[in-house]
């Protein structure tokens, strides 16, 4: 514990000096009342939806839109790459003008783009609208978390936290329970297109009640953007995740290895250009003093096999409840339901846990997420193909509950030392994080699954696989969770 606060009084004044002259004292930020928090998480919760929305709706959408493989996957990957690298750029422009106003401006364009993916008269125009949807996304929920952030303290702060914790999970798994309902009810013949215009009245909702509840919060001496990190943050995270989602679709073409060779010298060069504007005294991007500080760089490493694995986990399940049980885009979704019933419970029992277990509060959900994992690994191998909806339901039921434990308290963690100044940067970094491992999570799991059912072992083992494959990702939370703060705040 000591050690904990010694680093932080060694980086914080690096850290504050960004978003604070010598000598002055931000002005206080209005509160947060409870409309204006469940406002916030509202606007939150539209992104992190149609991140998963699409998963039981690619069928439809091939046979309408006659879209081929690679194309889909541009559908899912589009959305998921533009949402990731413009992410911490959002942050740092709602730090710059506020984050209220880009809040309202992400509401709109997220409406405007979602409209245009319902309406796609084509599959490569959707693709297009749902990179521009990714966009409005990354301008949209910085601004949430930077809210929370800057306009609560204390308790509060912990508790609207582990509400945004609890609303990212939920969204996840509600996302495709809604695709599913939305795809089977084939509203006046909409089909999957409901599954974006839906987002356009729910938006406006939230639009006019931001207008009423939100306060407008800002850096008070905001940094300039850093255009060179900016550009080396965008390559590095393309050359990634879009050979890793589109090469298998594409055949891995020479242009997917090229990529790949050149991501990390794109990462090391942002790394490079970060630590050194920091010491010539500028305004990074991402403040490497901010990573320093150990709830933030611990939690941030927990983060990625969590969402790696949950991400890749929830498009794997879509696919294989729908191609390999013939299940209907409404009984996959249905099917997730335990699911996201524990995950939201266990949610609720996470500040009550993490105040009397701390960091063990996320070990034992881990333990228990992998315990769920099992069961259902151990159902589809016994019970395929003849399964039904509830068959799954206690192993959905105790993943949930794992995974529900988990990701609020390390949301929590991660953003419980930034300074307010920086509220805008550090939620940027945290959901660039989560956004990047949910994405790598469908290419690398998903390939793995795709690659394995398209030979002839077949769809069960294929997924038996997968699952078991998720638990060296769950074996690396559990560890990682021993290097998080005994106490969290």
């Amino acid at each position: 514990m000591e050690h904990t606060l010694t680093s932080r009084a060694q980086v914080l004044p690096r850290v504050t000096h960004l978003g604070a002259a010598k000598g002055t004292t931000p002005a206080p930020a209005p509160g947060l009342s409870a409309l204006g928090l469940l406002t916030v998480l509202l606007g939150a919760a539209l992104p992190m939806v149609d991140f998963f929305i699409v998963n039981v709706a690619l069928p439809t959408i091939d046979r309408d839109l006659d879209a081929g493989s690679a194309v889909l996957e541009m559908v899912v990957s589009g959305y998921g790459v533009a949402y990731a690298v413009l992410l911490v750029l959002g942050g740092r422009l709602g730090d710059m003008f506020g984050r209220r106003t880009l809040f309202l401006w992400g509401l709109a364009l997220f409406a405007l783009t979602s409209l245009a993916c319902g309406v796609a008269p084509d599959a490569w125009t959707l693709v297009g609208a749902r990179v521009a949807q990714g966009a409005a996304a990354a301008l949209l929920l910085p601004q949430a978390l930077a809210t929370i952030q800057s306009a609560t303290s204390g308790s509060g702060r912990g508790k609207a936290l582990s509400y945004y914790g609890a609303t990212a999970g939920v969204a996840s798994v509600v996302g495709q329970v809604l695709g599913g309902v939305l795809v089977s009810a084939d509203i006046a013949g909409s089909g999957w297109r409901a599954i974006f215009l839906v987002n356009v009245p729910v938006a406006a909702v939230a639009f006019f009640l931001a207008l009423r509840s939100v306060p407008e919060t800002r850096s008070q001496h905001p940094a300039r953007i850093d255009r060179a990190g900016t550009g080396l943050l965008a390559v590095a995270l393309i050359t990634l995740l879009l050979p890793l989602t589109e090469g298998r679709a594409a055949g891995w073409p020479v242009w997917a290895w090229v990529l790949l060779a050149l991501s990390p010298f794109a990462a090391a060069g942002f790394v490079a250009v970060e630590v050194r504007g920091e010491r010539a005294g500028g305004n990074p991007l991402l403040p490497p003093s901010l990573v320093r500080i150990h709830s933030v760089r611990s939690g941030l490493m927990l983060i990625v096999p969590f969402c790696l694995g949950f991400g890749g986990f929830m498009f794997v399940l879509a696919v294989a409840m729908q191609d390999g049980l013939a299940f209907s885009a409404l009984q996959a979704g249905a099917a997730l339901t335990p699911l996201c019933a524990a995950f939201f419970a266990a949610s609720l029992l996470g500040p009550r846990a993490v105040a009397r277990w701390g960091r063990l509060t996320v070990t034992g959900g881990s333990l228990i997420q992998a315990v769920g994992l099992l069961v259902l690994a151990g159902t589809f191998f016994q019970g395929w193909p003849h399964l039904g909806v509830w068959s799954l339901a206690p192993g959905m039921a105790v993943a949930g509950f794992g995974q529900g434990l988990v990701l609020p308290v390390v949301f929590r963690i991660v953003l419980s030392e930034v300074p307010a100044a920086q509220a805008g940067v550090g939620s940027g970094a945290m959901a660039t994080t989560q956004q990047s491992a949910l994405a790598l999570g469908v290419a690398t799991l998903g390939t793995l699954f795709l690659s394995l059912s398209g030979s002839s072992i077949g769809i069960r083992d294929a997924l038996v696989w997968t699952l078991l494959v998720q638990l060296v990702a769950v074996a690396a939370t559990v560890a990682l969770s021993l290097r998080l703060p005994r106490r969290v705040v």
